[in-house]
């Protein structure tokens, strides 16, 4: 199942692809920031929005040392690093994403604080307590097990750690229309309600610090973007379409309808390994 998750996420030339764009775009190629990649490297729900309200929950010092599970492209990682100066690895399974998150963490300088590995989120490459924070946007919805992604997670944070998660959630239980952003089909997608997903965390030991429903949130934010688009106007220069490809545009569209009419929901939490 694994490699089947890592075959929908692949994309050959990805990281020559980014940067094409943004040399397009006409960013200065010698100097590029975090900001300039955040359109294309922000990939999961709200993007740069919901990676600056998990990071002002998590908030670690610049001492801290932080896992990013199920990376992607960097984004996050390298938001992190940047605000905090915390030092971030990221774990993927998709070994395009981690070369591309490599690259992108290179031109913007961040490498001597942030790396990518690839490696699974239900066998983390590391020994146990070994980080001070966790963050993870994203990624369970692609989990079957479930109970062993958060004890993965639980066992690498030292006492006292935190854990920042966003998940896309099950909501009325009716079936999804696919494809969707994190699946082409029903057999890779495996999604547990708000109030599955809390008791799951707690059954592996942690405690919940904050736990927020942020759907309404999303809907505003999209409607707010519908808004003000031109009619006619096509995808900009930089998206998430340069990542995801042709079928973008349905997988959006499958996956705000769900948003709706309230068969998926967004969830943000803030755990605590006890000690």
């Amino acid at each position: 199942m694994s490699d089947t998750v890592a075959q929908h996420y692949a994309q050959s030339a990805l990281l020559t692809r980014l940067l094409d764009a943004l040399r397009a775009a006409g960013k200065d190629m010698d100097r590029l920031t975090t900001d300039d990649l955040s359109p294309i490297d922000e990939f999961h729900s709200r993007r740069r929005r919901a990676t600056e309200e998990l990071g002002a929950w998590l908030a670690p010092r610049a001492d801290m040392r932080v896992l990013d599970i199920g990376s992607g492209l960097g984004g996050p990682a390298r938001y992190l690093a940047q605000t905090f100066g915390c030092t971030v690895t990221g774990v993927d399974l998709t070994p395009d994403f981690v070369d591309t998150a490599n690259g992108l963490t290179a031109v913007v300088g961040l490498q001597d604080r942030v790396r990518f590995e690839v490696g699974s989120a239900l066998s983390l490459p590391f020994p146990d307590a070994q980080f001070d924070a966790a963050w993870s946007q994203n990624v369970a919805m692609n989990i079957a097990d479930r109970p062993r992604y958060y004890a993965e997670a639980f066992r690498v944070l030292r006492p006292g750690g935190r854990l920042a998660i966003q998940d896309v959630a099950a909501g009325t239980g009716e079936p999804l229309d696919f494809p969707v952003m994190w699946a082409d089909r029903p057999e890779i997608s495996f999604l547990r309600t708000p109030e599955e997903t809390r008791r799951l965390l707690e059954g592996a030991g942690f405690q919940v610090a904050e736990f927020a429903d942020t759907s309404d949130r999303a809907l505003a934010e999209t409607a707010a973007e519908r808004a003000s688009a031109r009619p006619g106007e096509g995808p900009p220069a930089l998206g998430l379409h340069l990542v995801m490809g042709p079928g973008f545009r349905d997988r959006m569209r499958n996956a705000q309808r769900a948003m709706e009419d309230g068969r998926l929901r967004l969830i943000t939490a803030l755990l605590v390994k006890p000690g």
